[in-house]
């Protein structure tokens, strides 16, 4: 049997696990440990299974195999009897052997504790998602340095020196404590959320890999959704808000990989269970009495899954997107709210909204001053976008300005 599509998809999803188990066991001063024990196992599968063919059980396999490995490998360093085996047992209170349990429980107890670990606010944003990626999700180098569009070199500097850094700042695996929980689960909420968006919003034409992104910040968010110490309405708001835009994702991306504006999507390609599982997050998001800035995002996606151009729709999005600057501006958000404000009170009142927030360094805010003046005054909807195209940073950018551009011509 060939087993080469097989060992690229259990690596994605027992890499993490293995690695998760093992750090809870050793700590995190132990990572790489974990990481060189966890692809040494992936390496003895593809020589063994391609000789002696596919076991029964390949996770079991998987999960048998990294166990003697981290026994035999703590033997042969000294760490088992000089570092780890002491501290086992000063916590356990027996003499019993080394034993890393890879059962289900384990499993999910470790990763939800590794989440919070990868997502501490010692470390960057962008470091937190490239760990998230990698330890959490089972992305390898070269598709993390992809998705941000970068080299293999870089990212592994980047999560090198956020790895140091967590180890520096005596970060433990382990659940914070309820008093804690709120605080700590901002960060990884942010995480998630970018996360998502990396892959949502990516420039990368790599579809697959974009979509993967996406659904692997889900996955992290069930886990959440699972424990009910972290079962709170501001996570079932950012998985309503995650299933609202996943549902339009494959809307988004023409054949040839161009990004599909929405008022020229397909609403047929739209995902109905999706959005039907969306709006039952939102439905849990709306008990106890805090809002979040997930709750105002969750109301907006909802709202573009309506089918219907109707006044009612559009003022709800501005609504949303009123309450959403106040809990947390940022100038896309308002270029977002104007475009709302075109749909709902016409293209003038848009005009006037958006020049009054002046970003003249932002490409986004000379392309929808194109697409407003367009019908208005065709002279400056073409100079709009050609500042617009002089702004944008990426290839996919540029093909979606320079066909606008050629529209108007």
């Amino acid at each position: 049997m060939n087993t080469d599509p097989l060992i690229p998809h259990l690596f994605r999803t027992e890499y993490r696990k293995i690695v998760s188990v093992l750090c809870r066991h050793f700590g995190f001063r132990e990572i790489e440990l974990a990481e060189d024990i966890a692809s040494d196992t992936f390496l003895v599968a593809t020589q063994a299974w391609g000789i002696e063919g596919l076991p029964p059980n390949p996770a079991g396999w998987l999960y048998n195999t990294a166990k003697n490995k981290a026994k035999n490998y703590l033997h042969r360093q000294s760490i088992y009897e000089e570092k780890v085996l002491p501290q086992i047992l000063t916590e356990a209170g027996t003499d019993s052997a080394f034993h890393v349990e890879l059962t289900q429980e384990s499993i999910t107890d470790s990763q939800l504790q590794m989440l919070f670990a990868v997502c501490h606010p010692a470390i960057s944003e962008e470091s937190q998602v490239g760990l998230a990626l990698r330890i959490l999700c089972g992305f390898g180098i070269q598709e993390i340095a992809d998705a941000f569009l970068t080299t293999k070199d870089v990212i592994n500097k980047r999560l090198t020196r956020a790895k140091e850094r967590l180890r520096e700042a005596n970060i433990c695996i382990e659940m914070p404590a309820r008093a804690d929980i709120d605080m700590r689960l901002e960060s990884v909420l942010t995480t998630i959320y970018l996360l998502f968006n990396e892959g949502y919003y990516s420039v990368s034409q790599d579809h697959t890999l974009r979509k993967d992104v996406c659904m692997e910040a889900m996955r992290l968010c069930t886990m959440l959704l699972e424990n009910n110490a972290t079962n709170r309405p501001q996570v079932n708001a950012l998985m309503a808000m995650m299933c609202f835009h996943a549902s339009r994702f494959d809307a988004r991306i023409d054949a040839s990989g161009a990004l599909v504006l929405y008022d020229e999507q397909d609403p047929d390609l739209w995902n109905a269970d999706l959005i039907g599982n969306g709006g039952a997050f939102l439905q849990s998001a709306a008990k106890g009495d805090r809002v979040s800035r997930y709750h105002m995002e969750a109301g907006i996606a909802y709202w573009h899954t309506r089918k219907e151009d109707s006044p009612e729709k559009w003022s709800s999005i501005v609504y949303y997107y009123d309450q959403l600057l106040k809990l947390h501006y940022s100038p896309v958000a308002a270029l977002n709210r104007a475009f709302a404000v075109s749909k709902w009170k016409g293209k003038a009142e848009a005009i006037r909204e958006t020049e009054a927030l002046a970003l003249e360094d932002s490409h986004f805010y000379f392309a929808l001053l194109g697409e407003l003046y367009d019908g208005i005054d065709p002279e400056k909807a073409l100079a709009n976008l050609q500042n617009a195209l002089r702004l944008a940073r990426t290839a996919a950018d540029q093909q979606a300005i320079r066909k606008r551009i050629m529209a108007l011509s």
